[in-house]
């Protein structure tokens, strides 16, 4: 045992292979040596810049316009149609063709107007020379790419956006983080829901002789269930009732019913603002 033993300070015996260990990790700790890092992630390369695919003008005269009154084929789903956004909005100066993809095939032309009002849409991803927006078309939660390098569109930002909760029967205007009031409100019947999703305020209109509401705001989404309504492509709005008594309440063919006070704050939203209809 001699030999397999030592005795330390205090005559108790400890075995030598222990002792040195501990002599190892004592003087490794005393020269901070370290297991040495993993090797670093090599850098991304950068996205390049793709050319669009070139359409003719008699292509372009074949194209859907992307309105409300159209149906696009093509157009990617929104990928987050749960989400505000960045609040970043472009307004086409000149008809815009929308892509599937960057580089990829045209599926449809955005117009400078649309319901009487000039078209803002939400930008919700870019590439280099591409945005990515939210489109007025059916089917709901379209969106499609506009070559941006190209010219012909005027960015702006929008501190606004909306948020509905169907489930709490609640609508409520959001300003730079802020909130600028809660209402309830009343939804889409079970029958006629008023569908989810992320969609945008499409235009304002006030019409020429009201009944049940000064102002009309129409969304950029539809209802999954009419396929018309009132001579109209069943285009979801925003819009004031005079009977109190519907607010909480599941009663409407799928716009969504706000009190006054709602309906004042939301004349301010920037045409563009993005509209966020929980379940």
């Amino acid at each position: 045992m001699r030999d397999r033993m030592r005795l330390n300070r205090h005559g108790n015996a400890r075995p030598i292979a222990w002792t040195t260990a501990l002599a190892v990790m004592t003087l490794a700790a005393a020269c901070g040596t370290t297991a040495p890092p993993p090797p670093a992630a090599p850098p991304a390369a950068p996205i390049q810049q793709v050319a669009p695919v070139p359409v003719s003008a008699a292509q372009r005269a074949r194209l859907p316009r992307s309105t409300t009154y159209t149906r696009l084929r093509g157009t990617p789903k929104d990928t987050a149609p749960f989400e505000p956004g960045n609040g970043h909005v472009t307004h086409p100066t000149q008809p815009q063709v929308v892509y599937a993809s960057p580089g990829g095939a045209p599926v449809g032309i955005l117009p400078t107007t649309s319901v009487g009002s000039p078209v803002w849409v939400p930008i919700v991803e870019e590439q280099p020379g591409w945005v990515r927006v939210l489109l007025p078309s059916r089917p709901n939660l379209s969106t499609g790419w506009i070559y941006a390098a190209g010219g012909g569109l005027r960015n702006a930002y929008s501190a606004y956006y909306v948020r509905i909760d169907l489930a709490a029967h609640q609508l409520t205007v959001v300003k730079s983080d802020r909130s600028l009031g809660t209402w309830k409100v009343a939804i889409g019947a079970p029958s006629t829901p008023t569908p989810p999703g992320r969609t945008f305020l499409l235009a304002s209109l006030t019409p020429e002789h009201p009944t049940y509401s000064p102002r009309m705001l129409a969304l950029g989404t539809h209802s999954a269930v009419l396929q018309t309504f009132d001579g109209g492509p069943g285009t979801i709005g925003l819009h004031g009732w005079p009977d109190d008594s519907v607010f909480g309440q599941e009663i409407s063919h799928g716009c969504v019913r706000v009190p006054a006070p709602a309906l004042r704050v939301l004349s301010h939203v920037p045409l563009g603002s993005a509209v966020v209809i929980n379940p």
